[in-house]
């Protein structure tokens, strides 16, 4: 099928970076180093968007940063005031993992799908580019999952790209509205069941099929949401495997 000869999603509820011993600087997490892993490419070529954040040239750069130490072929994709590049669609399907930062997850479907953005994902991780993210760059490509984009009250969104047809959730330990949002969500059928993610703990996907957790927060779990055919949801731990740093 490509380069991995898989379709990969890694969804992921927080903790892609930390803080360095450089104050102000970040560096990549065991999260993202599991990503570029899952190429199989000695120097994969990792594509960055920021769309989310409305293209801030700092987070962008930081991101660059972020790698400094890894062996990688870094580039990004920009929309405003247009497209960087001449290409997106071809762009997004040279690189061997895309990494969407978090944000709003709101007005980066409704962007990417302004720019045919969508398509290119989709037709990108069928070919086999690793597709990964943070928050929004998380609940993206489900169905939905909730957000904060329309203000600081969580509202639940159903607007996703849906590549993966289930709900997710993300900051599932660190922000007490989540949970209980996602909950009402599956049980009142506005959206379907699906998988959460604490800090540090991201979801992968082959396929359509999820896969494992992985971790690098001890104390870290993701959680499957299923609704329990009456008037509620069940909720299932997962103990993800705990990648070392």
């Amino acid at each position: 099928m490509g380069r991995s000869g898989q379709s990969h999603i890694l969804a992921i509820g927080g903790g892609s970076f930390r803080a360095s011993r450089r104050q102000g600087v970040i560096e990549a997490s065991a999260l993202l180093r599991y990503a570029l892993d899952l190429t199989g490419q000695d120097r994969p070529r990792l594509g960055l968007l920021a769309t989310a954040t409305g293209d801030d040239a700092q987070w962008l750069l930081s991101m660059y940063g972020a790698f400094g130490a890894w062996d990688v072929e870094i580039s990004h994709l920009t929309v405003f005031p247009m497209p960087n590049v001449d290409d997106p669609r071809e762009w997004m399907l040279s690189q061997d993992v895309i990494y969407v930062s978090g944000g709003s997850v709101a007005n980066l479907t409704a962007l990417w799908r302004l720019h045919g953005l969508d398509e290119a994902f989709e037709e990108a991780w069928r070919s086999g580019v690793v597709l990964c993210g943070q928050s929004a760059g998380a609940l993206c490509w489900h169905v939905g999952g909730n957000t904060d984009s329309f203000g600081p009250e969580l509202r639940v969104w159903a607007d996703g790209l849906g590549l993966l047809p289930y709900s997710c959730g993300v900051h599932y330990n660190s922000e007490p509205q989540r949970r209980e949002l996602l909950h009402r969500a599956v049980a009142s059928g506005e959206l379907p069941g699906g998988y959460a993610a604490d800090e540090g703990v991201a979801l992968h996907y082959v396929g359509t099929e999820f896969i494992q957790a992985v971790s690098v927060d001890p104390k870290g779990y993701a959680y499957r949401i299923e609704h329990d055919g009456q008037d509620g949801v069940k909720e299932f731990r997962i103990e993800p495997r705990l990648l070392t740093t």
